[in-house]
């Protein structure tokens, strides 16, 4: 067996030996791939059990998200909310820059039943969106994911970071790139890798965080702001 094929089995037995995948997140994957392109971006078995867990780690009543693509990631996040014991809140609010993914985002959070009434969906500029959502749901972040636009991750970090609380999490996905990352003189045009490098490099030396890289997928950073 080759290393290809021995990834694949690995990939395949962790699949097999971990909580299994909702139904409506199965139903979410398999709609995201029939119906949109760069499917890719859409969260997965894996991931989404990783980010329920840590939302339950975190013991989150309010998460924020940066990039909803078909809501996979976002219902499976809000499977971990629990209420706030001061005023019952948990709430998920997302934020997408392509309006023409609302409807079928929409279908999904339909489907998702009792999760999906707990997502609030924004479309628009993350950048823009993150000061006066923060404002508007009042208590700080419990959790951020952020998994937007690359070329924009340390302004995403930056702005969101200081309506986090003390103790939260602020996980960015595709931290590895494809291993891109690694490249010494990335091209010009290529703004993306830069930009996560960047933010890595800058994110290495902070010391409001504490942080580590996990190399699964295409590289998920955990950060918990001290």
């Amino acid at each position: 067996m080759n290393y290809e094929e021995t990834a694949d089995s690995l990939d395949e037995y962790v699949l097999h030996h971990i909580d299994p995948e909702p139904e409506v997140l199965h139903q979410v994957q398999r709609l995201t791939h029939l119906r949109l392109t760069y499917t890719r971006m859409c969260s997965g078995h894996l991931q989404g059990r990783m980010l329920k867990m840590l939302c339950s780690l975190a013991q989150a009543h309010r998460i924020l998200e940066l990039g909803t693509f078909s809501g996979y990631s976002a219902i499976s996040m809000a499977e971990a909310l629990t209420p706030d014991p001061d005023n019952g809140e948990e709430v998920l609010h997302t934020i997408e820059v392509f309006d023409e993914l609302e409807d079928f985002i929409h279908e999904n959070l339909q489907r998702a039943g009792t999760l999906g009434q707990k997502i609030r969906l924004h479309l628009g500029d993350a950048l823009s969106l993150i000061p006066t959502v923060s404002q508007e749901v009042q208590k700080p972040w419990d959790v951020c994911f952020i998994d937007a636009d690359k070329r924009y991750y340390q302004a995403y970090y930056e702005t969101v970071l200081p309506f986090v609380r003390s103790g939260g999490l602020i996980i960015a996905d595709n931290t590895l790139w494809d291993g891109k990352v690694l490249e010494e003189h990335p091209k010009e045009s290529d703004l993306q890798t830069r930009s996560l490098q960047r933010f890595n490099d800058s994110l290495a030396t902070d010391r409001r965080v504490e942080k580590v890289i996990l190399p699964m997928r295409d590289g998920l950073t955990l950060i918990r702001k001290l």
